[in-house]
């Protein structure tokens, strides 16, 4: 063991404790596959990054650093505010890209291009595995679990872009903030009917003319012994933003609100541009030091 250089990030927002924590080891160089796992288990958090330097592929096609996600349990190809709060440790600890104001990150579905705008940080988002509407059946179950009637859900799409996500739409942002999912039933979405990983993802948009955010995003998926909802999703809303853009649910251009319900204040920022979406935030510091590993 020794001691490595360490952040703690928090994501998609301005204001530390308002976003979705991430720790970040910045020299991972050395550390087997079971003690990444072993710490970021330990951390409590959904997701924990490890730094490394570029594999010779990766430094090929133009890769500033690499990075490995893990969650509990697993290891991620890929995650949306993994991926932001990593790139901005790494560029607070002094890290210098090849191209200014672009920066790629060599992970496990390859490379990703991220930008800066200004103070914030965007990935490209990752295409669809799947899209479509959902099936009815389906459809009816999440109304079930969400306590909704069928009429409620306005919209719904498949929205997998590696999490098995699958968006429904509600009329109002107050519709998507009164929601008690019912674990019970969700759970049975996940095991008899979704498959392995069943996520559904919840968008609304707010009144027009306020000040808010466009829309309003809750994430529920299976997990912690029952149902969990995370804070704010890098990947829910890649795969919402193609969906309600290509739609025309949504301009090309907008912010979602993420965490309200859980006394969070995430803001996700969306941009369509020359056909690509960029999903960005800011991200903030709140813990650095050192970790023994």
């Amino acid at each position: 063991m020794r001691q490595r250089p360490f952040s703690q990030v928090d994501v998609f927002t301005a204001t530390p404790y308002l976003g979705n924590p991430l720790a970040v080891v910045l020299d991972g160089e050395g550390l087997s596959d079971d003690e990444m796992q072993r710490f970021t288990n330990w951390t409590n958090l959904s997701e924990a990054t490890f730094l490394l330097p570029p594999t010779e592929a990766g430094r090929a096609g133009g890769a500033d650093y690499r990075v490995r996600i893990f969650s509990p349990g697993r290891e991620l190809p890929f995650a949306g505010h993994p991926t932001l709060g990593s790139c901005h440790a790494w560029l607070q600890a002094g890290g210098q890209p090849r191209q200014p104001g672009r920066i790629v990150q060599e992970c496990g579905v390859g490379l990703v291009q991220l930008r800066q705008h200004g103070q914030q940080l965007a990935f490209a988002a990752p295409p669809l595995i799947k899209s479509g509407p959902l099936p009815e059946a389906e459809v009816q179950l999440i109304a079930r679990g969400l306590g909704l009637s069928r009429s409620d859900i306005l919209h719904h799409a498949w929205c997998d872009n590696g999490p098995n996500w699958r968006g429904v739409m509600l009329a109002s942002a107050g519709q998507v903030l009164a929601l008690q999912p019912d674990a019970a039933v969700l759970a049975g979405l996940d095991v008899g009917v979704v498959g392995p990983r069943g996520k559904v993802g919840v968008v609304a948009p707010h009144a027009p003319g306020t000040h808010e955010p466009a829309f309003e995003v809750r994430a529920f998926f299976p997990g912690n012994n029952g149902m969990a909802e995370d804070p704010v999703t890098g990947s829910l809303n890649a795969a919402l933003a193609q969906w309600l853009i290509g739609a025309g649910l949504a301009p090309a251009q907008y912010v979602a609100a993420q965490g309200t319900a859980l006394g969070r204040a995430g803001r996700v920022h969306v941009r369509q541009e020359d056909g690509e979406i960029w999903i960005g935030g800011h991200s903030t510091t709140c813990v650095r030091g050192e970790v023994l590993l």
